[in-house]
């Protein structure tokens, strides 16, 4: 029964218009250039909108790190995945989760086809990649 339960789940969700809400429970950028590290955030968030496999998350938040360090900011990259790694589990239900564009609960998992023809629509449309 939990099985089929959950593709109905997959095969019924609708994909949120994309936003970020920038680095969520941190800043920015630093207090002489306040959005720094704004765009890595942005190019996460919309990682974590559209969700994926546990991989596809783990890339996603090394590619952040990775991003942060390019400004020159080596220590708040470390802070910042770390930070990640803890608070963007799917299995909260926050604004932030891995997989925040679909309802809660969503895990990991691979994309349908269906889902990833929601993405590439909503990419199209404007509503989606940064």
């Amino acid at each position: 029964m939990m099985l089929l339960s959950g593709s109905i789940f997959a095969s019924d969700a609708k994909l949120k218009p994309f936003a970020s809400d920038g680095c969520s429970a941190f800043p920015d950028g630093s207090q002489e250039q306040r959005q720094l590290w704004l765009q890595c955030c942005t190019e996460h968030d919309y990682a974590y909108w559209k969700g994926g496999t546990y991989k596809e998350r783990e890339a996603a938040d090394f590619a952040l790190k990775a991003c942060v360090e390019k400004v020159g900011e080596e220590e708040i990259a470390l802070l910042m995945l770390a930070g990640v790694r803890v608070g963007g589990t799917p299995f909260l239900p926050t604004k932030f989760r891995w997989g925040y564009g679909w309802p809660y609960p969503r895990f990991y998992g691979e994309l349908t086809k269906g889902e990833l023809l929601q993405v590439e629509n909503a990419e199209e449309q404007g509503n989606g990649k940064p």
